[in-house]
């Protein structure tokens, strides 16, 4: 079993290289198609009741981005007569179809659903690795218009007010990945150096979240308000990754929101800058939830929570902390 999963993520990971690399539309698709199949046993393997049901529906939702996708390269290559062009209403339909493969609002209906059903490291592979090949290919016919702007918009918004009500971890950190989206996308078209490092950042804070995640049980608010009066270290960790993640100073999560906006604002894009600092309310409101409800209400069931500490997890926790100080620092020398 294990050399299954590690051979399925070789391929998945291939699969995705072949995507980013590839200087045909059509090897866009087949690495896309690749990293779809190695990454659906990944799921099959969990040994959760929902796997089956969880993997059916990722694979419907793939399938059908991906025959928007060709159908995008078929049109095309009929009215040119090149594979490797695409016309406007095509990039329309292949944006489209790469925007539902990751998630993004309003693209986004079955993302919160696959992801309550996936085991924490497969959620965290959701999350970070299988959005890397559409962000880049995304990249390659980026253009900030309307378009992009209110995807930008609209997953800020619905992300932060679906949060509101969550009491699943799993599905709060899933609508914290569709927020994210469009920080990155909006990054993504100003800097795509610093979009490299603000993916980066996110998958460092979110690996650092599902860790202490996994690692104690958590699963929905009941679990955490069980860890709060259980493990005062573990409480510190989620404290610092959920501040982190919501880009609240002095936590590495903090640097890439900033320069984000310092972008827009020097690029003169006020409009976008002043409705993004707006809806990061919304998003800080369900992580300042999450910390304040669980310390309100006091339970008395205690849960055994695992009481050796991981020197591993303690570097890169604090890390969070002097992170942004260091990034600072060689953002200003550089």
């Amino acid at each position: 079993m294990k050399l299954m999963k590690i051979v399925f993520f070789m391929v998945m990971i291939l699969g995705s290289l072949i995507s980013i690399s590839a200087y045909s539309w059509i090897n866009v698709w087949i690495g896309l198609e690749m990293n779809l199949l190695a990454f659906i046993p990944l799921i099959s393997f969990d040994n959760l009741k929902s796997s089956s049901e969880v993997a059916l529906k990722y694979f419907l939702v793939q399938v059908t981005a991906s025959m928007v996708i060709l159908f995008s390269f078929i049109y095309s290559f009929n009215k040119l007569g090149n594979i490797n062009d695409l016309l406007y209403p095509s990039q329309f339909l292949f944006n489209s179809a790469i925007l539902l493969k990751m998630g993004a609002a309003p693209f986004h209906m079955w993302y919160p659903n696959v992801a309550v059903g996936l085991s924490w490291m497969n959620l965290l592979i959701l999350m970070t690795w299988q959005k890397i090949a559409p962000m880049i290919l995304i990249m390659y016919n980026f253009d900030m218009n309307v378009y992009f702007c209110l995807i930008i918009i609209i997953s800020m918004t619905v992300s932060g007010l679906k949060g509101w009500n969550q009491t699943n971890m799993k599905k709060i950190l899933a609508l914290s990945s569709i927020n994210h989206i469009g920080w990155m996308m909006a990054m993504m078209f100003l800097n795509q150096s610093l979009w490299i490092m603000y993916f980066v950042i996110y998958i460092f804070i979110s690996t650092n979240l599902v860790i202490v995640l996994n690692k104690y049980e958590i699963n929905n608010l009941n679990d955490l308000m069980m860890l709060y009066n259980s493990n005062k270290s573990a409480k510190f960790f989620f404290f610092m990754n959920l501040f982190s993640l919501g880009g609240i100073p002095p936590f590495l999560g903090f640097f890439p929101k900033w320069l984000v906006i310092k972008i827009l604002l020097e690029n003169e894009m006020y409009f976008l800058a002043s409705i993004m600092i707006f809806l990061t309310i919304f998003s800080l409101y369900v992580y300042t939830r999450l910390i304040l409800q669980p310390m309100i209400l006091k339970i008395s069931e205690k849960k055994k929570f695992l009481k050796n500490s991981n020197h591993f997890i303690y570097m890169m926790n604090w890390f969070n902390i002097i992170g942004l100080i260091f990034f600072t620092t060689m953002f200003n020398i550089f």
